[in-house]
Order: structure tokens, then sequence, then C-alpha cells
């Protein structure tokens, strides 16, 4: 079991001390029922990954304790109240997880979408954010964190809820109150911006707009910049097979691609297209491109995630917090067994704390 928080300093400096230059990173555990806490188990159980910041788990201590016993891992963390008063200040040892046992899932019957699991997965991330928002204002010390990384939710336990909300992108927009909100995935060896996210594939047609498309060429340029590419160079897709070839098969080229692309030129971005998206993820690959603008979710995410399934890592643009995420789902085939791949959680980690430093 988790030990919890000691309450005076010279017992937290004798459990290990913390570095004031380390940023606090907060991590959502996401769907109970999912691999969240396996995932962030195993990530954090490697001492390099420790050494890069101090950690607040937003989720269900007994969830990290029944997976570091199944991965044969001795429980590394601190365990606090998320109600306690404490909350608001007691963060300082280099893992906390703030506990949310009021929402126990470990007498349900797991990995499968449930509303218990969507109404606790929102209260983590909500409180998450809220912390994220106190650290933007430097209130590190009273409960804020500099950076927030999330586990995978499960899109239908929060519809189960009432939730209007289709995924973390949307409802981060709109508690920060974002006019601009961009998903964006990076990985060693490739780079994807989105102009439209959780959209049934008939609809995209219908909300593919110049400013949808402009969106993710401005704020995927800013990012690159922030990643340490001091000129970018970005290459737009096409909507349609071979990018409508001269409006052959479809207008949306002509119509609100090419009109984003230019405006985008004018600002002295770095940006062609669009171009037909069997070839371009090609060239990308090849170097040519830094960064590819896909014009939908599947266009953009299978080229990704065949190519560093293990490594990607997905970030929301446009916001006044720092936050990536896990680029897999709940992988609800596999809980309990011990089996998830935690490659992809330690980059979004290790970016999470990349960009709080920088």
């Amino acid at each position: 079991m988790a030990r919890d928080l000691p309450m005076s300093d010279s017992d937290l400096q004798g459990a290990g001390g913390t570095a004031p230059s380390r940023p606090v990173i907060g991590i959502t555990m996401g769907e109970p029922t999912g691999i969240g806490a396996e995932v962030i188990v195993k990530a954090l159980a490697d001492p390099a990954i420790r050494k890069l910041g101090r950690f607040v788990i937003y989720g269900l201590n007994e969830l990290m304790s029944y997976a570091a016993d199944l991965a044969e891992i001795e429980v590394f963390w601190w365990r606090l109240q998320h109600d306690t008063p404490r909350a608001e200040y007691d963060l300082t040892h280099d893992v906390v997880v703030l506990d949310y046992d009021e929402y126990s899932m470990l007498g349900a019957s797991m990995a499968r979408p449930t509303r218990q699991g969507g109404a606790a997965s929102l209260r983590f991330l909500d409180d998450a954010i809220a912390a994220a928002m106190r650290g933007k204002q430097g209130d590190v010390n009273t409960g804020g964190i500099d950076a927030l990384v999330t586990a995978p939710i499960c899109k239908e336990s929060w519809k189960m809820t009432g939730c209007r909300f289709p995924g973390h992108t949307e409802l981060l927009q709109h508690r920060t109150k974002s006019k601009r909100s961009v998903m964006m995935f990076a990985s060693p060896k490739l780079h994807v911006a989105l102009a439209t996210v959780h959209l049934p594939l008939m609809d995209i047609r219908n909300k593919l707009t110049i400013g949808s498309v402009f969106d993710p060429i401005d704020l995927g340029h800013q990012a690159m910049r922030q990643l340490g590419y001091d000129k970018p160079r970005i290459a737009v897709c096409g909507l349609n097979p071979h990018a409508s070839e001269n409006g052959q098969f479809g207008d949306e080229e002509a119509r609100i691609i090419t009109p984003a692309v230019e405006m985008a030129k004018a600002d002295g971005i770095d940006v062609t297209g669009p171009l037909p998206a069997d070839t371009l993820f090609h060239y990308a690959l090849a170097g040519k491109y830094d960064l590819v603008v896909a014009m939908y979710h599947d266009q953009g995410l299978i080229p990704v995630k065949m190519l560093a399934f293990d490594e990607a890592v997905n970030m929301t643009l446009g916001l006044p917090i720092i936050r990536t995420s896990v680029d897999h789902g709940t992988a609800f085939d596999i809980v309990g067994k011990n089996k998830a791949d935690v490659g992809s959680m330690k980059a979004a980690i290790r970016l999470a704390v990349r960009m709080a430093k920088g």
C-alpha cells in the first residue's frame, strides 16, 4: 500500500527530498477501467523519468497499487486524499497520488465502459485543469502544476455521464476558454497536426473551413519552433484523392485549403499545399517536411501510429496550459494482464517536462 503523506518537511527530505527547479507534472489516470494506472506506474517506476520532475497523480490509489503488484513494482509514491486541505499545499514529495477513493473501481466489473468510470475520469481531468491554471499563475506551491499529462479516457464512458464533449481536446478548449485548439502528434519520425478531430467522416466536408485549416498551420508552426525547429517546413494534405487533381474530384482544395495556405504564407510561414496525402507522408518521413497538416483524424493518425505507435505523443495546441498525452486508447483487452507498453506515456512525460522548462 502507498504511504500517507508525512506531515513534516524533514520526513519528506528523508524520503528522497525534492529539487525546486524540477517542474511539477500532473498526470490524470483517465478511464479507471483501462490501462491508465498501469502505464503511469510503469513509467514513473523508471528512476530516470522520476528525476525529470515532481509528479502529482489524479486517480485511484488502489488501482495504482494493484498495477504495481501485477508488475512486481514496489510502491514508490505517497498517497493524499484529494479533498483534504493539504492537497492545496503539501505536494512536495517526488510522487504524490491524489486519491479519489469515492470512485473505487476494484469492486466493479473491469475493462469496459461505465458511467462511474466516465464520472471519475472527468473529475480527475477537471481538477487537474484547475491545478494547471493555478500553475500558469505561478502558484505551484498552492496545488498548482506546470504541465498536464493525460492517460486515455473512454469516450463512451463520458457519454454515459451526459458529457457533451467527445474527447480531451474539446473539453480542454472549453474549460480553459481558449479561442482555438489543435490536436498535434509528435514523434521521432513524424509530426502531424489535424484540421478536424472527432467528427464522423461524412460530416467533415461540412465542417472544414479556411479557419480550421489555417489554425493547425499557424499553431503547428509555433509548436514546432518550441520544439527546436527554427524554420519549420510545413506541408498540407488535400482532402480528396490526388488533392482533387485540379478540381476533378472535389472543390475543397481550391475553395478552402488553398486560401488557408496562402494566409499562412502571408504571415511568413514556410508552408506548401494542398498535396496528395498518399505521397505526402512518404516525403515527410524522408525529411522534406517537418510537419504535416492532415484534414481529418484517420488521414493523420494512421501513418503516425503505423510508424511510431509506442513513441508518439498527443499535444493540444492553442491552450494557455501545457498538455501532452499518450496516443493510444484504454486497451480494455489487456487490462489486468501486465502487458501495456509504457513507451508513449514516457514520451508524453518527457515532452511535458521539456515544454515546462522551455
